[in-house]
């Protein structure tokens, strides 16, 4: 994404956890005479999105998008899992956009035709089995997403949700070593690059929800025309992890 706004001429702060990969990201930006800042945090911790504020306010004084890319996941069943899956998993992927938004909304109303991107999921839309924490902070962020662009519309800032399907990152290295998930991942899923175009398509053309794939369209379809059918075919068929 951060590339793909480059080549837009965007003016761009970074933030993740590995300081490292944001230096070469940084200078790879910076070699195709792009103006880049970052911040190395986690964005679950107040310090680290006062940091970001701080610095939207020092150099630009106002803010265009903000793009709540962050995002964990977990497979296993709910029984078995530790009560901190479910409250880490909120935290990243609901309360840190939350207050990262509240946050910087000041810039936001400064800013130029400005927009906020909430990166959610198809699971947001449709829950599965063994993914229920995961599910339940996509639903949220999904439901916290249409809220605030009700409540936006009078401070003239937009407000896209995404939803993307599986994408070939590492997220579900970290989320799962499960020989099952890892096949569904390879052979359903689509590039990083395929997505940030798609997002940044929709940011340009003013859409306010995007599904991203064919797939996730057709189960976003199916489940609300046939809800009864389709749960019952994820329950059939969608195979339980090891």
């Amino acid at each position: 994404m951060a590339r793909a706004l480059c080549d837009r001429n965007a003016r761009l702060l970074l933030v993740a956890r590995r300081e490292s990969r944001l230096q070469t990201l940084a200078d790879d930006i910076r070699e195709q005479n792009g103006e880049v800042f970052f911040v190395a945090g986690d964005i679950t911790r107040p310090e680290t999105r006062t940091a970001v504020v701080d610095l939207i306010g020092r150099e630009w004084g106002g803010l265009d998008a903000l793009i709540n890319n962050a995002g964990i996941g977990g497979v296993g069943a709910f029984q078995q899992a530790e009560p901190d899956r479910l409250r880490r998993m909120l935290e990243v992927n609901v309360v840190a956009p939350a207050e990262l938004t509240r946050e910087a909304l000041p810039w936001l109303e400064a800013g130029t035709n400005p927009i906020v991107v909430n990166v959610g999921s198809v699971l947001g839309h449709v829950a599965v089995p063994w993914k229920s924490e995961y599910c339940a902070s996509k639903f949220a962020l999904r439901g916290f997403s249409d809220s605030l662009r009700a409540e936006f519309a009078r401070q003239g800032v937009d407000l896209l949700h995404v939803a993307p399907s599986t994408t070939k990152t590492e997220f579900f290295e970290k989320a799962s070593q499960d020989g099952e998930q890892k096949k569904l991942t390879n052979w359903n899923s689509v590039s990083p690059e395929n997505v940030a175009g798609q997002i940044l398509q929709a940011m340009v053309k003013g859409r306010h929800e995007v599904n991203l794939t064919v797939s996730g369209k057709l189960v976003v379809t199916a489940h609300r025309l046939l809800p009864g059918i389709t749960r019952w075919l994820i329950r059939k068929f969608l195979p339980q992890p090891h």
